[in-house]
């Protein structure tokens, strides 16, 4: 089989990682949500580093996979949103870490 009709697998491990997750900021959403219930945007937003725009476009782009949920809502007069990952999000961040630790696992030391 040429290379050019081989699946993405059969090329490379890497090749067929989820590119929605991928991305260095989504990555770095996905990898602060996996690890708790739910966090607001703010707190996303200190711990990534990410300008207001930029985390909000990467949190639509994980909102459209499936991967994230998003609730809005008050407390007073101020609004604030609070980001958790779905369970179709829980297991597709699981299989990028399960696919990068088989890949890294694999290198010599």
């Amino acid at each position: 089989m040429a290379a050019a009709d081989a699946e993405p697998e059969e090329l490379h491990p890497l090749a067929g990682l989820d590119r929605v997750i991928h991305s260095p900021a989504r990555l770095m959403v996905m990898t602060n949500l996996y690890v708790v219930e739910s966090a607001e945007f703010i707190a996303l937003m200190n711990l990534t580093g990410l300008s207001w725009g930029n985390l909000s476009t990467h949190l639509s782009k994980l909102e459209e996979a499936g991967y994230v949920a998003m609730q809005k809502g008050f407390r007073g007069k101020k609004p604030y949103t609070t980001i958790s990952l779905t369970a179709g999000g829980r297991d597709a961040f699981k299989a990028y870490k399960d696919q990068m630790q088989g890949v890294l696992a694999e290198l010599p030391d």
